[in-house]
Order: C-alpha cells, then structure tokens, then sequence
C-alpha cells in the first residue's frame, strides 16, 4: 500500500491500539514499545529496518550525556527523604506556622516547594507528603478532602520548577537549552503555589473547620526554640544554591552540577548524623527503580515516536491543521494544550513527551510560538493529567499511601479547587506569555 497517502490513519489506529492495550493494564512501556515496532514491521517489514528500530531507540537514549542527571538529581532528592531532612522541614513550619488557620495546610504546601526544588520529580513530593505531613494533619483533625488536595497539587510543582527532569528531557527532545527552560518555570512555579496558598488561606478562614489552628497551649515555643528549628533549613537551602547556582552561573556544567547534588545530599545527611547504610541502600535502591522506569518509557516511546518520522506525521499533521481545516495558530495551540490533558489521563508524563515532542515542536516553530513557552505550557497540562481520573498518576499514588479512611471519592473530589486553579495558571501563562519568557530574556540579556 502507500503509505504516504494514509500517514493520519495509521497515526489514528497506533493511538487507538496504544489506549485499547493499556486498557488491559499492561505496562505503559510494554505497550508502547510493542505498538511501536508492530507498527514498523507492518509497514516496512523486516527488510526494511524495522526489526532494529527498538535497537536504535536504545542506543540513541544511552547517547544522551545530558541524562546522566536523570539519576542523580533522582538520588538527591531521595537521599534527602530517607536522612529525615525533610521531616526537620516540617517540623520548623510546624512551630511557625501551626498557630494559624490552614497554617500546617500551608507548612505543608511550603514543603512540597522546598521538596520540589530539591528532587526535580512529583512522586518523592508525593512520598514526602504522605509519610510526613498527612498523619499530622490528620492528627489536628484537617479536613480529609483540604489534606489531599494539598499533598497531590503541592507535589505536582516538582516537575515545573528547577531542577526539573521533566524539563532537562524537555531540552533533550526540544534542543532547546536547559537554563533557559529552568528560569522560564520559576515565575509559573511560584505563580501557582501562590494561588494554591490564597485557596487554602481564605477556604480555611471561610470555614475554619477544614483547617483548625493549632491550640495556644500545644504550640508554645519561645523565639529562641523558634530559631533554632528554623535552621533545619540552611543546608537544604545550601543544597539547593549550590545545584542550581553552580549551573546558572557557569561553573558547572548541568551533568557536573546535578552531580555537585548528589554529592551534597550525602554530605548534608552526614553532618546531620543521619547517613547510615540503611539510608543509603533505600535511597540507591529507590533511585534504581525510578531511573529503570523512566528509561524503559523513553526507550519505548523513541521506537513509537520513530514511525512519526518514517510517515512523515509532522508534515500531514501540519497540513491537516492549517490547510485542510484553515486553524488559525491560536486554535492549533489549544488543541495541542488539550490533547496533552487529554493523552496525560492514560500516558506518563516522559512518554507523552517523547510520543507528542518530535510531533508538535516542529509545527509551534512553523507557527512562530516559542518552544520555551511551549515547554512550560506542556509542563503545566502535565500537573493537569497527574491530578484527573481516572488514570491520575498522583491519585493512585495517595490512593496508595494514605490510611483507609481517605476513600477513592475524598481524592478525587479534593483536587477540583486546585485542578481549576492550574487551568487558571495555563489561560494566564497563554495570555501573558511573558510570565513564563522573562526571566530567561532577562538572564540571556544580562
């Protein structure tokens, strides 16, 4: 047959295979990987190449030097975890905060941030959150639906703010430089804890009983004690100016400077007295897991992603777009937004990348958008699909982890407020993009 004639319907039936096999609870790089070289031996059958097509994705990923900071940045982030670092964390916005209405809601939104700008990743947020601030908050009698709303939607920050994997795969695919794509999800990032903060502010003072103040007479510290637990947070602090200062600055190389991380979460943990062999097994054995995970998804989706480019998909669906249905790019803009709410309910957010990148960044430089802007805009319609059913990947991960009492209704009704807020945050980033464009401007500028 030719194939040239049919790119969009053979783009169709991969989709619709990928979902319907998904459907079955198959694993998502299994799936992919298998629709991937399926597709290639159909249409161009062993002679052809396509037997070596899952060969080449994986050579073409361990030629990637940039994700050797896929596992440290991972490490650190989990090494921090495992050494109790995060627990002094909320300890400090615990006696500082607890006093207030919502005031351990926002403790706990604070360190989900700090999490976030130490580990790059929504899953060790979610962790975090579930281990440390849940019983808490449950303790002090938090309303059910306010504390999930709060661990998942303060989780999902990690993947937008530095150092964010999402974004350094992002740089990979997009060629686009991973400084530029860091300071362009720092105003977004803070953007969106600040209206989650002014939700759960004026929500807990409307009804107090969704996020009761801590009793005078169980939080009494003097200043001095005050003080004291709020150093818990300098070498976290240290930690996270040497990362991302390091590389910003040009004296480490991003590889170097995630390195420079991983290192100083040992030594954090050491001076903390908190380094034992356990902490450092859980925390290799937990970085090995995720890592193996991310890799298998990428090296499935470049063997799927392949067969775009065989078909020449990015010509097609660009025709498709601007010819043969006359969208103006405003409107091809929107539909790739909800496409990606759309696929981020079944796909990880790594494969959704890599299936939809090498698609959609072709066609944003044809309608003269930015691939940076366009990269923090995907980030934020990640933080979307991580929260939405009914494949939410933060759902079942709370799911998971919370007691029995937090029932499948009490999660999913409990991002709702906040999954209406990060929609916010996408309509203003599209209208004003320069809160995403100018900090990178200003940095290149300077």
């Amino acid at each position: 047959m030719e194939i040239s004639l049919l790119p969009e319907v053979i783009i169709v039936l991969m989709f619709s295979c990928l979902m319907l096999l998904m459907a079955t609870g198959q694993r998502v790089f299994g799936v992919m990987g298998f629709v991937g070289v399926a597709a290639a031996m159909w249409l161009w059958g062993g002679d052809g190449g396509a037997t070596d097509m899952g060969f080449n994705a994986a050579i073409k990923l361990f030629n990637w030097y940039p994700l050797l900071t896929l596992p440290m940045f991972i490490f650190m982030g989990y090494m921090l975890a495992e050494s109790g670092i995060a627990n002094d964390l909320y300890h400090a916005l615990h006696v500082w905060m607890g006093s207030l209405r919502g005031g351990l809601g926002v403790g706990t939104l604070f360190l989900m941030v700090m999490i976030s700008c130490m580990n790059g990743l929504s899953v060790a947020g979610m962790a975090i959150g579930c281990s440390v601030a849940l019983p808490e908050l449950v303790k002090r009698d938090y309303d059910k639906r306010m504390i999930s709303g709060i661990i998942q939607a303060g989780s999902s920050l990690g993947i937008l703010v530095p150092p964010s994997v999402v974004l350094v795969l992002y740089a990979m695919i997009a060629r686009q430089p991973v400084d530029a794509l860091w300071l362009a999800g720092i105003v977004p990032g803070l953007l969106l804890a600040a209206l989650f903060l002014v939700y759960i502010v004026v929500r807990c003072w409307l009804q107090p009983e969704l996020g009761p103040a801590i009793p005078p007479e169980q939080n009494r510290h003097t200043l001095a004690e005050k003080l004291h637990v709020l150093s818990a947070g300098i070498l976290p602090l240290l930690l996270m100016a040497a990362v991302i200062g390091s590389f910003f600055l040009g004296y480490a190389s991003l590889v170097e400077s995630s390195a420079i991380g991983a290192l100083a979460s040992i030594v954090i943990a050491f001076i903390r007295r908190r380094l034992t062999w356990l902490v450092f097994t859980n925390a290799l054995r937990q970085t090995l897991n995720a890592s193996a995970m991310f890799m298998w998804i990428m090296m499935a989706a470049l063997a799927f992603a392949a067969v775009f480019d065989g078909l020449g998909a990015v010509r097609a669906v660009e025709a498709l777009f601007l010819e043969d249905w006359g969208l103006t790019p405003w409107q091809v803009l929107t539909l790739m937004i909800v496409s990606f709410v759309v696929m981020g309910i079944f796909l990880d957010d790594t494969a959704m990348l890599i299936i939809v990148a090498p698609l959609y960044i072709p066609i944003i430089d044809t309608l003269g958008f930015s691939p940076i802007w366009f990269g923090v805009l995907y980030v934020l319609t990640c933080q979307i699909a991580y929260l939405t059913p009914p494949f939410g990947y933060n759902l079942f991960l709370m799911r998971a982890m919370s007691p029995p009492e937090f029932t499948i209704k009490d999660i999913y009704l409990s991002i709702v407020p906040f999954v209406l807020l990060m929609a916010l945050a996408i309509a203003l980033v599209m209208i004003f993009p320069q809160i995403a464009l100018w900090l990178p401007e200003r940095f290149a500028g300077s």
